[in-house]
């Protein structure tokens, strides 16, 4: 990576851009986290930015603690702007996290980008991150492998990173039904990869069901033992449903122009997507009005 000079400056996190956001995990615990050491320690490390116009800072490394310090409302943050381009700047968020290691998935995201937003060629990219053309093209398959649904389960923290590679050892028409799987039962990276093995180990369509069936009921408690939960529980459970079908949604919204199901079923979307509107407006309106109600009393 070319190295440029450095300056390190007073930043509001308002005017710090996350354009890289995507090629980084982070859930709502590694942020809650940050947020309590940003809080009883301060600031110990700057966060990395460049910038790719005068007026605009992206950051290349430290989204968590610029959502720790937009939790905490922080007025700045201490920001080291690197003399690089967006290219160099994932470079950077990559060589910056050798340590603490970017999981499997995070790599293949950067690559990805590298690879199909930077239009740069395999061996290009494996210069770049120090990293054997035969690497790359590893992280580049698991990036592409990965179904739409489950990566956004990744992202949002329902699956673990290792269990969304394990995962990707399966063909992608595969991958949705075995996540929901390992989500429902939480099931470990271990347990994960043994289940995936299985299934690829099965001999036929029909063998490869019993077995997801089976696993998918082997710890669904009945009815008369399951313990009543709390209205506390119960609305936490509903608050990740509706987070883990959200996110699904928009992952296959994203995925491909309505226009591509056809005519009628195009139009059949259209009109399920205009019923839930109103639902979404009312609560979010909710939430509004929850939150000012918070505010008023930490006032």
């Amino acid at each position: 990576m070319a190295s440029g000079s450095a300056s390190a400056v007073q930043v509001a996190p308002a005017l710090l851009g996350e354009a890289l956001r995507p090629l980084r995990l982070g859930g709502e615990d590694a942020i809650g986290r940050m947020a309590e050491s940003l809080a009883r320690y301060g600031q110990l490390t700057s966060v990395t930015a460049f910038a790719p116009t005068p007026e605009r800072f992206e950051i290349a490394d430290g989204f968590k603690r610029l959502a720790g310090a937009r939790r905490l409302e922080w007025p700045a943050l201490r920001v080291e702007v690197l003399d690089i381009d967006a290219i160099q700047a994932k470079v950077a968020l990559t060589l910056l996290n050798q340590a603490s290691t970017l999981s499997e998935l995070e790599q293949a995201w950067v690559v990805r980008s590298l690879y199909r937003d930077d239009q740069l060629s395999q061996g290009q990219i494996g210069r770049l991150l120090h990293r054997h053309k035969a690497w790359v093209c590893r992280r580049l398959a698991l990036a592409e492998g990965l179904d739409a649904t489950v990566e956004a389960d990744v992202r949002l923290g329902l699956l673990a990173a290792r269990a969304g590679y394990e995962v990707t050892r399966l063909p992608r028409g595969n991958q949705r039904e075995v996540a929901e799987v390992v989500v429902r039962r939480g099931l470990t990276v271990g347990q994960t990869a043994r289940l995936v093995s299985a299934l690829l180990a099965c001999e036929g369509e029909a063998a490869r069901a019993t077995l997801l069936h089976d696993a998918g009921a082997a710890t669904t408690p009945s009815r008369s033992t399951r313990p009543t939960r709390s209205p506390a529980e119960m609305l936490v459970s509903d608050i990740g449903g509706i987070t883990r079908l959200a996110g699904r949604l928009q992952a296959e919204l994203l995925a491909a122009p309505l226009s591509a199901l056809g005519g009628p079923a195009a139009a059949h979307v259209r009109r399920a997507l205009t019923g839930l509107e109103p639902v979404l407006a009312a609560l979010s309106h909710t939430l509004v009005e929850l939150r000012g109600e918070q505010d008023a009393h930490l006032a």
